[in-house]
């Protein structure tokens, strides 16, 4: 089992998404099964096989979020230096041939979400950009192509 880095945030939702599943979620399927158990035969009862489905995919997120937060280790910000891209800071680029700006937050892959800008440090971009500074030029080889990104910003999120 590997450890899993995360923000305190992130650590917090998913207990309290945790505490909700393990009591109020298991409360309202548990009274869904028994209310389409008096429904008659459950071979052909649909209600009672949608509760029942809905309570596996319950049980199985339980699993999932107990063994996320078992191996969750918080990101300490002051272990790392504030000049240098790593997990954690939210660095600015600004694309070599295109002229664009664009923010990433770098994240543990639990936490990302590309919508949000906020991308696993496992991924070909965090990766190119692991331990450059401010005014680096990170040669980034994806799928597509190689991007080249100046880094114009650093900052400790």
């Amino acid at each position: 089992m590997s450890e899993i880095y995360m923000t305190r945030e992130t650590i917090d939702k998913m207990r309290e998404e945790l505490t909700y599943l393990k009591g109020t979620k298991r409360r309202e399927i548990s009274k869904a099964i028994g209310s389409a158990r008096e429904l008659g035969d459950l071979k052909e009862n649909a209600e009672y096989h949608a509760a029942r489905e809905e309570q596996g995919l319950v049980e199985a997120k339980i699993k999932m979020l107990e063994d996320k937060l078992s191996r969750a280790t918080v990101i300490d910000k002051e272990k790392f230096p504030d000049d240098t891209v790593c997990i954690g800071v939210k660095v600015t680029l600004r694309d070599v041939h295109k002229g664009t700006e664009i923010a990433y937050t770098l994240v543990d892959t639990v936490e990302a979400n590309f919508a949000e800008r906020k991308i696993a440090t496992s991924t070909p971009i965090a990766q190119g950009l692991m331990g450059k500074k401010v005014g680096d030029v990170a040669e980034i080889r994806v799928p597509v192509g190689i991007l080249k990104y100046e880094i114009i910003g650093i900052v400790r999120e």
